[in-house]
């Protein structure tokens, strides 16, 4: 049985082992593991009546809903390709990635299926399934047996980056690596079905799907939320008294603000783990000093199919407090170096580069990201911005990330972004937005500039800072930098 076989199995006997026990909660509802099921069989039926076959991709618009969970998890465990295509876009943007990608089927929920979605399809010769909570139904046969893109019909789930950066793109995750992401979320801990469940919130479109796999591994429950707010969450946990959950910067951020959470709500709690952006220290340590809850930070990208590095418990009780910056070890099965990035020679030790990682079940390549980071003598990785988001400024190189971490040190700012911005005589120049914390005056923009200018050179100094009620995120709660440009403009 190869990686592929041997996943997919090991997911198919998770699913069925829940039987008529509750699976997954969504609004306040337990769905069982033979509804689930149940779910999943009716979209493969119309699949096969639309001669869709066993092993040939479908797209997903994909949503945190109960019936796109079923359909993933009946997916991947039956070995077909997921090809997803990100709901949170206009009507006209989905019909377009429909007929682009003109795959064997697509399923979708019956409010994504607007006309021109549906007059995609058709055009696409796809079939067209609707997901509604009065039933599955085809809104469309198949028309053609055309052939596939072949990078589409590789066993596993073809993910979406965040789009934080332009488009989103699809990232192929075999099945056999869904392994290594699975164990970069549960850190390979044995099923235990009577643990509290977990709670998933990240959009499945993106890595947030792996959440959404792991738990058939470890035979947990888990409470599902279409979208992420503050009391949706504290309620969650709260209710089912959940001992760990994943979160991103934003929610961190979001919870910390949200003067009516108490540490007793979050008290079942023993930690938080998190990754999809930077955090950090000050606001790890606001969290753990009001909470009185471990935040354990990981680095990861789509690319790698999850998590590169990551804190353990155990670790953080050892290295924590001195090593605060970090995003911790690497995992079991992948290295990580830092280059330089012109000549991509390796550097010595405590050296600034860009990070490159190589995932054992992955292949032996090594991929290097845009990431400066370092690794320090006890081999924890720390990742210090962006190169590709380094503006320059007639000349001189700006990390974004060192203007933000001057901004949140001021006591009104919950969150910054900065962005170039173009300009006519020096190419590029900062310019930054920040979000106030709830029930904070708004500070005066002279006030953040003055402060930037006392911590850092003066060509870090940006040229307006706009001061907003929420920064523009997607829906992985990222913050927009094209959104934030625009701003100025």
């Amino acid at each position: 049985m190869d990686g592929t076989e041997d996943f997919a199995a090991r997911l198919a006997v998770g699913l069925a082992g829940y039987g008529d026990r509750p699976f997954i909660e969504f609004g306040g509802r337990w769905y069982s593991g033979t509804e689930i099921s149940a779910i999943h069989r009716n979209i493969e039926q119309l699949l096969r009546d639309n001669g869709v076959g066993r092993g040939e991709p479908v797209g997903v618009v994909v949503r945190n809903r109960v019936p796109h969970a079923a359909a993933i998890l009946g997916f991947v465990a039956a070995t077909r390709p997921v090809v997803m295509i990100y709901s949170y876009q206009s009507p006209t943007a989905i019909a377009a990635d429909i007929e682009r990608l003109g795959l064997p089927a697509v399923v979708a929920d019956d409010q994504d299926w607007s006309e021109p979605a549906v007059a995609a399809a058709r055009s696409a010769g796809s079939a067209a399934i609707s997901l509604s909570p009065n039933g599955i139904q085809c809104l469309s046969g198949r028309t053609r047996q055309q052939p596939t893109d072949p990078t589409l019909t590789e066993p596993g789930v073809h993910i979406l980056t965040s789009g934080t950066t332009g488009a989103p793109k699809r990232i192929p995750i075999r099945t056999a690596v869904l392994q290594h992401t699975v164990n970069s979320i549960t850190h390979a801990l044995p099923p235990d079905p009577d643990a509290p469940p977990d709670v998933v919130f990240w959009p499945f479109g993106s890595i947030g799907v792996c959440q959404l796999l792991a738990a058939p591994f470890v035979g947990k429950q888990m409470v599902l939320l279409e979208r992420f707010s503050v009391a949706d969450w504290v309620r969650a946990v709260r209710t089912h008294r959940i001992r760990r959950s994943g979160v991103q910067p934003a929610i961190v951020r979001m919870l910390l603000d949200a003067p009516e959470v108490t540490a007793e709500d979050l008290s079942s709690l023993e930690y938080i783990v998190g990754g999809s952006g930077p955090l950090e220290p000050e606001t790890r340590a606001e969290f753990e000093r009001r909470f009185g809850i471990p935040v354990l930070w990981a680095y990861g990208a789509t690319e790698f199919a999850g998590s590169v590095c990551s804190w353990t418990p155990d670790l953080y009780r050892q290295y924590g407090a001195s090593k605060a910056d970090s995003s911790g070890l690497p995992l079991p099965g992948v290295q990580v170096r830092i280059v330089d990035a012109a000549s991509g020679a390796e550097l010595p030790t405590g050296t600034m580069g860009l990070l490159e990682g190589r995932v054992e079940v992955m292949g032996p390549q090594w991929i290097r990201t845009t990431d400066l980071a370092s690794v320090d003598a006890d081999g924890f990785v720390t990742i210090h911005g962006r190169a590709d988001g380094a503006i320059n400024r007639g000349g001189f190189k700006i990390l974004p990330e060192s203007v933000r971490r001057v901004l949140l040190t001021h006591p009104a700012v919950r969150d910054a972004a900065v962005v170039g911005v173009p300009d006519r005589r020096l190419g590029q120049v900062p310019f930054a937005a920040v979000e106030v914390r709830s029930g904070a005056t708004s500070p005066e923009e002279r006030e953040l500039l003055s402060l930037i200018r006392e911590a850092l050179p003066s060509h870090h100094v940006p040229v307006a800072v706009a001061v907003v009620d929420a920064l523009p995120r997607n829906s992985a709660m990222k913050v927009r930098p094209d959104d934030v440009a625009a701003l100025y403009r």
